[in-house]
């Protein structure tokens, strides 16, 4: 099989500060892949080797490839223009024109991050192919994927036909650091860099006008013993309605 692992590398948004006036500073954010990426990879290194397959690593805008080639990768390719503001949907368009590009693709693996809901299936549809998210692990078998979900009565195993799109939701933190010898490795891996016209995709710009923080509560504040800040907030619930 040919496996395409699609990777984020932006700034860390739990590094970043919201100031006073609502905007958002990310001088103290450093650059680092999604959330859920490395959980994608694992599972995207274990389908490509139980298939005696390919992994090939794909992100977006000025991603750093090393984070990919130096953890199993093959080959890399990155969408160089990409916008770094687009937002989902257009995401998803070009993600599925670079898997396109790439061609005789088998199986697209993606983190299923929070913080880009449904990049996972609008990359399927755009594809026409089927999905599968929150998957936690996965594997091939006789050319199939065979996908693993966690659900509240224990886990799932879906047996998938391909081509097909996984999305994995992180369980733990299994990112693995590579080391000197690996980071080397990384450095004589191929990497291709393509750009939006040779993938055949075309997005519509995407302004930032800034942001504000959202409108001030009214908070009420009660003062005196325990037992007096219980009966005032009891009276106030009381008084809106709430008990």
């Amino acid at each position: 099989m040919r496996v395409v692992i699609v990777y984020k590398w932006a700034r860390d948004p739990g590094a970043a500060a919201v100031r006073a006036d609502g905007s958002v500073d990310w001088r103290g954010a450093k650059m680092a892949a999604g959330e859920d990426d490395p959980a994608a990879l694992a599972a995207a290194q274990r389908i490509a080797t139980a298939s005696g397959g390919e992994l090939v690593g794909l992100t977006l805008g000025s991603g750093d490839a090393s984070w990919a080639l130096a953890r199993g990768v093959q080959t890399a390719c990155s969408v160089t223009d990409a916008p770094a503001l687009a937002d989902n949907a257009a995401t998803a368009a070009i993600i599925a024109a670079a898997v396109r590009h790439i061609g005789d693709v088998d199986v697209v693996v993606i983190g299923d991050a929070k913080q880009d809901p449904g990049v996972a299936v609008a990359v399927a549809g755009h594809l026409r192919w089927p999905a599968l998210v929150a998957v936690t692990s996965a594997t091939a078998e006789d050319g199939q994927v065979l996908a693993t979900r966690r659900t509240p009565e224990g886990t799932t195993t879906v047996r998938l036909g391909t081509p097909v799109v996984v999305g994995v939701a992180a369980e733990a933190d299994v990112d693995r650091v590579p080391g000197m010898k690996e980071l080397l490795a990384a450095r004589k891996r191929p990497l291709t860099t393509l750009t939006l016209a040779q993938v055949g995709a075309t997005v519509g710009d995407v302004e930032s006008r800034g942001s504000e923080l959202p409108p001030p509560r009214a908070t009420h504040v009660f003062e005196g013993s325990p037992e007096q800040v219980a009966g005032q907030l009891v009276a106030a619930l009381r008084a809106e309605g709430v008990l």
